[in-house]
């Protein structure tokens, strides 16, 4: 009679490799093959481990979400002392769009968490660059508020569109431009 061998609990270490950032480097190719968060169980298959092995690296589905999700944000550009903050906050914004628009699911995936990890990369990035504005608080959480929210709308648009190629970052200027001409405005 042939059993078949289970694949339980932690992987043997000479027989696997498995590591936290392996987890989260299969999790992101799934991802972007799938356009959403793989399942703890079908990324547990693409690895060839029992899916309570993923569970030995990440205490829960949660933290595994948070870790993914700041793995991937935490690419976005990082802003260059001394640059001109307008190019900077556009380039900032073009990298987060492109982000979202290879991984499909991001959006969606990071708006459901409750977790604010990955919205804290993009907001430290955001105030490094308008801080020679020296902009009140208010002024400067208002305009991170309206920029994400943009953002996102942006990124919406983007993944209602059969036709992927018809929304352009470029489309991005003039929006763009206004948030940044009304942050200057507050310039104290």
């Amino acid at each position: 009679m042939d059993v078949n061998e289970k694949k339980r609990g932690r992987p043997a270490g000479k027989v696997s490799q498995l590591s936290a950032d392996g987890i989260l480097e299969t999790a992101k190719y799934l991802m972007k093959e799938e356009g959403k968060v793989p399942s703890v169980r079908s990324l547990a298959t693409q690895l060839s481990v029992d899916p309570m092995a993923i569970y030995h690296y990440f205490k829960n589905k949660d933290s595994l979400l948070e870790a993914l999700t700041t793995s991937l944000v935490v690419e976005i550009y990082v802003p260059q002392a001394g640059s001109d903050w307008q190019d900077e906050l556009k380039r900032l914004c073009i990298s987060y769009i492109e982000l979202l628009r290879e991984y499909s699911g991001l959006l969606h995936t990071m708006l459901s968490m409750t977790s604010h990890g990955p919205a804290q990369i993009f907001s430290e990035r955001y105030k490094i660059i308008v801080s020679p504005l020296t902009l009140p608080k208010k002024a400067e959480k208002d305009g991170l508020d309206l920029l994400a929210d943009y953002l996102h709308g942006f990124a919406f648009a983007l993944s209602c569109c059969h036709d992927q190629s018809r929304v352009k970052t470029e489309m991005m200027e003039g929006p763009l431009a206004l948030i940044c001409r009304s942050l200057a405005s507050f310039r104290t």
